[in-house]
């Protein structure tokens, strides 16, 4: 099938494994996919997934460079849901691509599904949705790990991240980095530690929450790595917006400058429950004085709140 350099392919469920309590692994297969662009790093590259609609179809979205527009303009019985996930693992051999993502079934141990995960829990094989990630030949874009020459890495977030963590811890020593790296993961349950390919110079530090209040293993992390004499702070309310500051970009609006490549040193990349982030920064930036232009901290979701795409 030949198709324009833009907009959705389809993925077909090759296999679907619970690899954890909150981990639903899932390999998409399927012609169309050969499409994308294979060539590492990933890194945090994000990706969208458009669910079936609730006729249980698919979106039929035109292959064009305003096929995002047009997605939009479908009714909303025909066009379907989307949402941001992360690449776990993408390869090519010979002429099958498989791409594979891991969802989280539940977040916050409250038992509050969103659309995608109902759809990750009930997937089998031969089921279908809508990839949109970068195309061969495209400029690539989506990542926001960008350590620049940072010595140092502090990795940190919550299940959301995680995926995103991995990938970017086994594509750091797929590229033989020389840095130092601290990864700490936030999980609901011990059962939640999932296996990663890391180098000898990367520690992983997982975080299961048990009781604690979402973000708290995080927080005390941080704020252990940082500065030891620092209180954790508190948890503060979540606000309407997302929170996703960058060296290079502010979902608030705020004027960051010329772009900066972090420099030598220590850099963080930080990702999970917005509310929980933006107490993160605060801390980071406000309190312990880190430079901007050595972090990057994403709201991937909100507490209570079903997210638009």
């Amino acid at each position: 099938m030949s198709h324009a350099s833009h907009g959705p392919v389809r993925g077909v469920v090759e296999s679907v494994e619970d690899v954890s309590p909150t981990f639903r692994r899932i390999v998409f297969s399927g012609e169309e996919l050969n499409h994308l662009a294979v060539e590492p790093p990933f890194y945090d590259q994000r990706i969208k997934l458009i669910l079936p609609n609730v006729a249980g179809d698919l979106p039929q979205v035109a292959h064009a460079s305003d096929w995002y527009q047009q997605w939009l303009a479908l009714p909303d019985a025909q066009r379907g849901v989307m949402r941001t996930y992360s690449i776990r693992e993408l390869t090519r051999v010979g002429n099958i691509t498989r791409l594979t993502v891991d969802f989280v079934l539940h977040f916050a141990d409250d038992g509050s599904t969103g659309p995608a995960a109902a759809w990750a829990a009930a997937a089998d094989a031969g089921s279908e949705l809508l990839v949109v990630a970068p195309r061969q030949g495209q400029q690539q874009t989506g990542i926001e790990f960008v350590p620049g020459e940072a010595d140092e890495i502090v990795l940190l977030g919550d299940e959301a991240a995680a995926p995103a963590i991995a990938r970017i811890l086994e594509d750091l020593k797929v590229a033989g980095s020389s840095a130092k790296v601290c990864a700490y993961i936030e999980v609901p349950t011990e059962q939640d530690r999932l296996a990663i390919d890391v180098d000898d110079h990367a520690d992983v530090h997982w975080l299961p929450r048990g009781d604690e209040q979402l973000g708290e293993p995080l927080a005390a992390a941080l704020g252990w790595h940082v500065q030891e004499d620092e209180p954790v702070p508190a948890v503060e309310s979540v606000d309407e917006d997302l929170l996703w500051e960058t060296p290079v970009f502010s979902a608030s609006g705020e004027d960051l400058g010329p772009a900066i490549e972090p420099r030598a040193g220590m850099y963080y990349w930080i990702a999970g429950e917005s509310g929980v982030i933006k107490r993160l920064r605060r801390f980071l930036v406000r309190e312990v004085g880190v430079d901007r232009a050595q972090v990057a901290f994403m709201g991937y979701w909100r507490l209570g709140v079903a997210m638009r795409g």
